[in-house]
């Protein structure tokens, strides 16, 4: 792919892997280059030392900050607190249904993620990103919000109000829906921008290594902390892998995902800081020694210890989002057999090479490509046998039609609809012949004068609108709220919209037989594939598969 000119958005820019990768971008020379961080500072810090470096460059350097998983909203100068969001109540309630709704336009255009992504944060002008290359740790930010801590602490409180309170942490905290919100939001974003390129740089959660992973959070081996990092990642690796196969992704969508300890970003003496904060030193004189054998002293904090005065120091070396280690401690996490080293710059080189068009075998979205089990020419044969014996079976027992298993009801309400006009024993140009009006009260009728029928629908949760638009037949449960989604609707203008489908469908079948006789067509239809240009029938499964394919723009992207 060709960078040079592009507009591109660098999602975790100041972080260790997104500073080397907007480093190597610089030198491709596209026209703008944002680098995002979740923090103010940090974001411009990096396009300062970017201009540091590249003192006459003629890219357009643009910091932008924000928490991608909060409202555009709330963000502000200073560093957006999840923990502010959480302790105001009304916010804290529209964060839950912003992960846990349906995903509407509100949300949608909320998201601090698309308004990066679509351009619309100040400095961006409305400009979208044409290239994304994301840089975030999603899988830690995710699962390090601790949702087996947050659920211990609701069974130990005791009052209903902390208890609510509690509940509605642990449920902005759940690991799955947040990535499922996350995805969708990229993905939306990434559509509306016209976005050609998405490039994830993932993570493995362990380093590289297995559930033996020596290194926990001060819990139990293996820690379910870094287990649940690495599933969240194995998790969006699969959506990734997904929206790689959506048709209005981008072109191009990739996933490279480091196995080992990456580093580095700094070697110096200084103070050490934990989670943005120095660690006071303490100091426990054998006057101040307490009993190991009781419980009340073996607490994780508590007042023990006389403060010692000052701040840890040391020589460190800082690994970004690992933190700082001591030179014992990177001997040993980096020592063959353990979780051992690659470079930022081996990263975002492996990057480069594939936004490019090259090949570096690096790409999980191709190995999960090339490891999956796609449609055989075996299962395409038998298909057909299928087909034939259950159409005997039912020209002994009837037509099932729909069972409502499988889902949605939009499907079945698509192929209820579909076989009422079928089985008014009309071609499709007889449909086509009719007044809306008059094929609306033909099916209503149809539907009226067959119990069975209409049992069937009902029965399975498919309610049936007649043609007047206000009575609706129905049994004890309905799968959808409106007619569009799942209800077999007989009124004149559903009818319209069918003979429209069947036009269209019509078009397709007479193309595919009176045309080209090369392999150029897909020829879905029955009627296609054995040139029986003088039928005008239709089967109904094949027709919704075509609504699918084409009205709902559900086709797989890759076959």
């Amino acid at each position: 792919m060709e960078i040079e000119g592009k507009k591109i958005l660098v999602l975790g820019g100041a972080g260790l892997v997104g500073t080397a990768v907007c480093r190597q971008l610089m030198e491709t020379g596209p026209s703008r280059l944002v680098v995002a961080a979740r923090r103010r500072e940090r974001a411009e810090l990096a396009v300062e030392r970017l201009l540091e470096d590249f003192q006459d460059t003629q890219i357009q350097l643009v910091p932008v900050w924000g928490d991608v998983f909060l409202r555009a909203a709330w963000q502000s100068n200073a560093p957006t607190s999840r923990a502010a969001v959480m302790a105001d109540k009304q916010k804290r309630l529209r964060f839950i249904a912003d992960i846990l709704d349906p995903l509407g336009e509100d949300i949608a255009a909320s998201s601090t993620l698309a308004h990066i992504i679509e351009g619309k944060l100040p400095g961006l002008n409305n400009e979208p990103a044409q290239i994304v290359i994301d840089c975030m740790n999603t899988a830690t930010a995710i699962s390090y919000q601790n949702v087996y801590s947050l659920a211990q602490g609701l069974v130990e409180h005791s009052t209903e109000a902390m208890k609510s309170a509690d509940v509605e942490v642990l449920l902005t905290s759940l690991y799955i829906p947040q990535l499922v919100r996350h995805t969708q939001l990229l993905h939306q974003a990434l559509q509306r921008a016209g976005t050609q390129a998405y490039i994830k740089v993932g993570t493995t959660g362990t380093g590289g290594m297995g559930l033996n992973i020596p290194y926990t959070h001060g819990e139990e081996k293996p820690s379910r902390m870094l287990l649940s990092k690495a599933a969240i990642a194995g998790a969006q690796s699969q959506l990734i892998f997904l929206m790689a196969r959506t048709p209005d992704a981008p072109e191009i969508v990739k996933e490279v995902k480091p196995a080992a300890v990456i580093g580095w970003r700094e070697i110096a003496f200084g103070p050490i800081r934990s989670r943005g904060r120095d660690i006071t030193l303490y100091d426990c004189s054998l006057d101040s020694a307490v009993a190991a054998n009781d419980e009340a002293n073996l607490v994780t904090s508590g007042e023990f210890g006389e403060p010692a005065g000052g701040t840890l120091e040391g020589v460190y070396i800082d690994t970004g989002e690992n933190g700082l280690f001591s030179r014992g401690e990177f001997t040993a996490i980096t020592a063959l057999g353990q979780m051992q080293l690659v470079t930022p710059e081996d990263i975002a080189r492996t990057v480069l090479y594939e936004l490019k068009g090259g090949n570096t075998g690096k790409d999980i979205v191709a190995a999960l490509d090339g490891a999956v089990i796609d449609p055989s020419y075996r299962g395409g044969f038998l298909r057909q046998v299928v087909i034939n014996r259950m159409e005997q079976l039912e020209g002994e027992h009837g037509e099932a039609v729909a069972f409502e298993i499988l889902g949605p009801p939009r499907l079945s309400k698509l192929l209820f609809e579909a076989s009422l006009l079928k089985q008014g024993g009309m071609t499709i140009a007889e449909i086509l012949a009719q007044n809306p009006d008059a094929l609306a009260r033909q099916l209503e009728h149809q539907v009226l004068s067959d119990r069975e029928l209409r049992t069937r629908m009902i029965s399975i949760g498919i309610p049936i609108l007649l043609c007047d638009g206000l009575r609706l037949l129905r049994g004890p449960v309905i799968k959808s709220p409106g007619a569009h989604h799942g209800w077999v609707d007989l009124t004149p203008e559903n009818c319209a919209v069918w003979q429209s489908r069947l036009r269209a469908v019509q078009q397709v079948m007479q193309c595919e037989t009176q045309t080209d006789t090369s392999s150029h067509y897909d020829r879905n239809f029955a009627v296609s594939r054995q040139w029986w240009a003088e039928e005008d029938t239709f089967d109904p499964g094949e027709v919704v598969g075509w609504i699918f394919n084409t009205e709902e723009a559900g086709a797989r992207g890759k076959w």
